[in-house]
């Protein structure tokens, strides 16, 4: 079995810690004790490490040895609508163990404006959630979740790619537009439930970005963040792609 990963904030002269509610995870959820060996990252680097001391809300490390950090995952950078909480967390959840490297919570029309103004009080919630997700899949680092923003500025966030996934008939399928060049950057946007509306259409075409479809079934938001970003994540690592 694989070893457990989790993030310090830095390691000095061979030791790292991890202080308050992250550390009483470790010690009340995970029952970690001294003399246990674990990995550790600083999101830049990786390490193999033991033990030294938990308790309560401390818990410190004694530095083994370096690892390798393993390969870079294309930077993807999910816009995803604002949907019921339950729902969009799971989606949080698993977009980061697919290795996303931002996640953008966004206000679309179609977004309840309650679940928009209760979204602002959440975004700390699902930075938790993401770390968590990111300790759980091995990543180096955990991914930017940033606080709620209006759609107008999700259509201004930078990429080389930006995709907008396109529920209805006749758009190109994404694996197609996803591997026609591969990109150093992706943006990718989802709808929220219901889809969008016509004036969204038009406003995402005007700034750009392509619209791009899964097929033919009509996918729940957290359905379609998994199959797209298992789509745009496949076609642009160079290790799956082969």
């Amino acid at each position: 079995m694989a070893r457990r990963r989790f993030f310090v904030d830095q390691v000095r002269d061979g030791k790292a810690r991890i202080e308050g509610e992250n550390a009483q995870h470790l010690t009340r959820v995970l029952r970690v004790e001294a003399g246990q060996i674990f990995e550790i990252s600083d999101s830049s680097r990786v390490w193999l490490a033991e033990i030294e001391t938990a308790r309560k809300a401390l818990v410190e490390f004694n530095i083994l040895e370096e690892l390798p950090t393993g390969p870079e995952l294309p930077q993807v950078t999910l816009y995803l609508a604002i949907i019921k909480f339950d729902k969009f967390e799971w989606a949080v959840e698993k977009a980061t163990e697919l290795g996303v490297a931002a996640i953008v919570p966004v206000e679309a029309n179609r977004t309840d404006q309650g679940l928009f103004e209760g979204s602002k009080k959440r975004a700390e919630r699902w930075r938790r959630i993401a770390r968590e997700g990111s300790e759980q899949s091995r990543r180096l680092k955990a991914p930017l979740v940033t606080d709620p923003i209006r759609f107008a500025a999700a259509l201004s966030g930078p990429a080389e790619l930006r995709v907008w996934l396109d529920e209805q008939p006749g758009a190109k399928p994404l694996i197609e537009v996803a591997m026609a060049s591969p990109p150093v950057s992706t943006a990718l946007l989802i709808g929220p439930e219901g889809g969008w509306t016509p004036a969204e259409r038009a406003q995402m075409d005007a700034a750009g970005w392509q619209g791009a479809s899964l097929g033919p079934p009509v996918l729940r938001a957290e359905t379609a963040v998994c199959a797209a970003l298992a789509v745009i994540l496949q076609a642009q690592h160079p290790a799956w792609s082969r």
